[in-house]
């Protein structure tokens, strides 16, 4: 059902803990039983470092885990532009309407943290 990369994202998720001056988001998805809280550091309009706390599903947990990965040292103004398509490329796996609040929900709480700092 998920390939090896996902179960290893999610067995062992990248870049977890906390940042202490940051700019941060909690989100949710209540009908998943999901929830993470994202802390990111910004230095001169890039992304310098990205952490969670996430207590998820495998596609919530794994998604999280690249995007952490993924968004290092991007320009903070391209986040914006990453979506459904971007994330789902990066998971390399299909997933159902129903699971997409789970592999989208990281991307949506970075962008909230990202305007929580503006």
């Amino acid at each position: 059902m998920y390939r090896e990369e996902i179960l290893d994202h999610y067995k062992r998720p990248r870049n977890t803990g906390n940042l202490e001056t940051v700019q941060e988001a909690e989100g949710d998805n209540p009908s998943c039983g999901d929830n993470t809280k994202i802390y990111l550091e910004t230095e001169k309009g890039k992304i310098s470092d990205f952490k969670h706390e996430t207590d998820a599903c495998a596609i919530c947990t794994s998604a999280i885990s690249i995007l952490s990965k993924e968004i290092k040292g991007q320009k903070v103004e391209k986040i914006d532009e990453l979506g459904e398509e971007w994330m789902l490329e990066k998971l390399g796996i299909e997933v159902s309407p129903m699971r997409m609040k789970c592999a989208m929900l990281g991307l949506e709480t970075t962008k909230k943290a990202l305007e929580n700092a503006e």
